[in-house]
C-alpha cells in the first residue's frame, strides 16, 4: 500500500471539484475515478467540491446532474456538497468572505495588486503589443495600484469603479512542479502572466485563488487532475509560496488526455455525435437550446463496465487483467503505473466490456433490468420467466435492451418470414416433413417438447430425413428466421399448442416458397 500520510503526517485527502457549467464529461468521470481509487487504496478521504465562481458560465441543473451521475456510477464521496463534512461550505459561491480574507493577505504582503484596466484598454494593448500579457514588463504601463497613488486607488474604489486583483509574479524564477506522473517539471516564471485572482464585479475569486485556498483549508494532500491543468501548476505553486504554505502544498499528478478514437486530439462531444457513442455519463438536456445529448445510462451501459473501461485509459494495473471489480482496482491502483501519453478512447472496446459484465451478472439481475422493457411492450410475465429468457440469450447480448428484438418472437408469432432463411431451409419436401413432424408431436402425451427430444431425433432418423433440414425448417416457422437459441428452449417457452399452430400456419408458405 502507498503511504497514506505525507511526510508531515497529514492524512491522504483528495478532491473532485467540477464546475456546474454543463454536463459532466467522461474525462471528468475518469479523473474522479482515479481520485476515488487513490483515496480508497490509501485509506484516505474523497471530497466533493463545487467550483462555481464563474457566474457567467453557470448552467441551471448542472450540479444536480453531476451528483446524479456519480450516484449512478457508484462512486461514493466521503464529504462535500450534499454529503456534509467538517470543512464546509463545499460550494465556492458560499465562501466569499473566506476568499476576501486571503485576497487581503496577498495585497497587504505585496504579493498582489489592484488593477482598474477596462476591457477596452486591455484590448487596445493587445492590438498594440503582439502576444501581449499582463506581467512584469507591461504592468508598469497599466492602470493599477503599482502605478497609481494610494489615494487615487482608494478614491476609485470608493467611487464604485470596478477592479480586479492580480497576482504579482516575479520574473525569471524557475518554478519547480513535482508531478507524481510526469516527474520534475520546471517552468520559468517569465512566461506566466499576472493572473486575475479576484473580481470586484461579482465579489468572487477566480478559479486560481479559490482552488488554492480551498485545497489548503480542506487539507487536500494530493491534487489529481487532467493534463489540461498542468500549465496552471506553476502558478499554484507560486501562490502556495506567497501564502507561506510550502509545508502543506499537495502533491500534484496530472493525468493523460483522453484522445479521439482515431488517436489524434482531445476527445470531444463532436466525436461522440459523429461516431454514435456518448461522452456524458447520463443523458443531458441543455436548458438553453433544448438539445438532448445521449448518456451511457440511457444507452444501456452497466456502470461497472464504464468504470472498468475508464480505469484502463491511462493506468496499467501491472498485469494483463482487464475485467476487474472495484475492489480489485482499488487494491491494484497506483499513480506510478499511470501513463504520461494520451489514451485513445476505443468505444468499441467499451461495448466488449459491457458484454463481459452482462455475462458476469446473475440472470436474475438482468431479468430485473429487462422487466420494464417487457412492460413497455405490454408483456406481463413473472420474473422467473424473464429470467428464463435471459438464460436463453445472455451470451449474445452487448446490451440488455437488445433482449426484446432477440426474444420478441417468444410472444409474437411471425407474420412474415426472412426470405434468405426461407429459401435456404424451405426447399422441396420441407412442407411435408414439417407436417409429418407436427402430427408426430401431437400424437404424444407431453406438454414440453424437450421431453420428446430423443423420440423426435429417433423419428427423424427412422424417416431417413436430415436432422438439420427438419429442425431448421421448423425453426424458421417458429421464429421467422433461422436464428435463436436451442429450438427445444423455444418450444418449451411458447408451449406445445403454440408450436404446432405456428408450424402449421407456415406450411402453406413453405409450399409457395418451394414453387
Amino acid at each position: 500500500m502507498e503511504e497514506n500520510r505525507l511526510s508531515n503526517g497529514r492524512k491522504v485527502r483528495v478532491r473532485f471539484a467540477p464546475s456546474p457549467t454543463g454536463p459532466l464529461h467522461i474525462g471528468g468521470v475518469r479523473t474522479a475515478l482515479y481520485n476515488y481509487l487513490f483515496a480508497r487504496r490509501n485509506g484516505g478521504d474523497f471530497v466533493f467540491r463545487i467550483e462555481d465562481t464563474d457566474t457567467n458560465r453557470f448552467v441551471p441543473g448542472a450540479e444536480e446532474y453531476i451528483i446524479e451521475a456519480f450516484r449512478w456510477l457508484g462512486i461514493r464521496f466521503d464529504e462535500g456538497v450534499s454529503f456534509g463534512g467538517n470543512f464546509g461550505p463545499y460550494r465556492q459561491s458560499e465562501r466569499r468572505d473566506i476568499y476576501k480574507k486571503y485576497v487581503q493577505i496577498l495585497l497587504d504582503n505585496g504579493k498582489a495588486y489592484i488593477a482598474f484596466d477596462t476591457p477596452e484598454q486591455l484590448e487596445a494593448k493587445r492590438a498594440q503589443i503582439p502576444n501581449f500579457q499582463y506581467d512584469a514588463t507591461t504592468r508598469t504601463g497599466m492602470t493599477n495600484s503599482l502605478t497609481l497613488s494610494k489615494e487615487e486607488v482608494e478614491r476609485r474604489i470608493a467611487a464604485g469603479e470596478q477592479y480586479v486583483v492580480r497576482f504579482k509574479i516575479e520574473p525569471d524564477q524557475n518554478v519547480e512542479v513535482h508531478d507524481l506522473i510526469r516527474g520534475l517539471v520546471v517552468i520559468n516564471s517569465s512566461i506566466l502572466d499576472d493572473k486575475v485572482l479576484y473580481k470586484s464585479a461579482d465579489q468572487l475569486p477566480t478559479y486560481h485563488l479559490a482552488n488554492i485556498v480551498d485545497d489548503h483549508l480542506m487539507e487536500i494532500s494530493h491534487v489529481i487532475r487532467g493534463e489540461e491543468w498542468l500549465p496552471s501548476a506553476p502558478l499554484h505553486v507560486l501562490l502556495y509560496k506567497a501564502f507561506g504554505w510550502e509545508d502543506t502544498m499537495p502533491e500534484f499528478a496530472h493525468l493523460p488526455l483522453l484522445l479521439k478514437p482515431e488517436g489524434s486530439g482531445k476527445l470531444s462531444k463532436r466525436d461522440g455525435d459523429k461516431l454514435g457513442f456518448p461522452v456524458f455519463p447520463l443523458e443531458w438536456h441543455d436548458p438553453a437550446t433544448g438539445e438532448i445529448s445521449s448518456g451511457y445510462r440511457e444507452k444501456d451501459y452497466l456502470p461497472q463496465a464504464v468504470l472498468n473501461f475508464l480505469a484502463l485509459l491511462g493506468w496499467n494495473p501491472g498485469n494483463d487483467q482487464e475485467i476487474m471489480s472495484m475492489e480489485q482496482m482499488i487494491d491494484l491502483f497506483s499513480l506510478e503505473h499511470c501513463s504520461k501519453a494520451g489514451a485513445r478512447f476505443n468505444y468499441q472496446k467499451l461495448i466488449w466490456f459491457n458484454h463481459e459484465y452482462i455475462l458476469g451478472t446473475p440472470d436474475s439481475e438482468i431479468a430485473k433490468m429487462y422487466m420494464p422493457v417487457l412492460v413497455q411492450h405490454g408483456i406481463d410475465i413473472p420474473l422467473e420467466q424473464a429470467q428464463t429468457i435471459v438464460g436463453m440469450f445472455k451470451s449474445r447480448l452487448n446490451f440488455v435492451s437488445e433482449l426484446w428484438d432477440m426474444s420478441k418472437f417468444l410472444f409474437e408469432a411471425p407474420q412474415e418470414y426472412d426470405e434468405k432463411s426461407a429459401k435456404k431451409w424451405w426447399k422441396e419436401g420441407a412442407a411435408g416433413y414439417v407436417s409429418e413432424l407436427c402430427d408426430f408431436i401431437e400424437s404424444k402425451q407431453t406438454s414440453t417438447l424437450s421431453e420428446l427430444e430423443p423420440a423426435i431425433m429417433d423419428w427423424i432418423a427412422g424417416k431417413g430425413y436430415a436432422t438439420g433440414k427438419v429442425m431448421n425448417a421448423l425453426r424458421v416457422a417458429l421464429v421467422g428466421a433461422a436464428v435463436g437459441p436451442n429450438i427445444f428452449q423455444i418450444t418449451d417457452f411458447i408451449g406445445k399448442k403454440e408450436t404446432l399452430d405456428r408450424a402449421r400456419r407456415a406450411i402453406p408458405v413453405m409450399r409457395n416458397v418451394q414453387n
